[in-house]
């Protein structure tokens, strides 16, 4: 059966690093899955890999090739506002780029697919 997922950057980072975590990953990838990227989550791979000494190029590749990557408009930006306010004040911590990923999450119905513990406790949640 097909699911929808918004990848974020912490399983972006393991499936890169072909952890045991990034194999989980690859498995919905390579499933029959819808599977979406928000644009602020490419930028924050690409300088994870950058500052890590890996390739920006085979990142930018396996994420493009691999989801759909999802633009940031007005209007998802005003939710990913809301969001970060609400959740702010529960998760002291939580980032503007992490309340992208749940704006769109909740823009296509879709299931984040992380490992970040910031997200643990949320429904839309499935950690890796």
């Amino acid at each position: 059966m097909s699911r929808c997922y918004v990848v974020d950057a912490y399983a972006w980072v393991e499936y890169l690093r072909g952890s045991d975590k990034g194999e989980r990953v690859k498995k919905i990838l390579e499933g029959d899955n819808e599977v979406y990227t928000c644009s602020v989550t490419l930028a924050e791979v690409i300088s994870k890999v950058v500052r890590s000494g890996l390739s920006q190029d085979i990142a930018y590749q396996a994420i493009t090739l691999n989801s759909r990557v999802i633009g940031v408009d007005a209007e998802l930006s005003k939710e990913a506002g809301i969001l970060h306010a609400e959740v702010r004040n529960k998760v002291r911590d939580f980032s503007l780029a992490d309340a992208y990923v749940l704006a769109c999450s909740k823009r296509l119905r879709a299931k984040i697919l992380t490992g970040d513990p910031h997200f643990k406790d949320m429904p839309e949640s499935i950690i890796i």
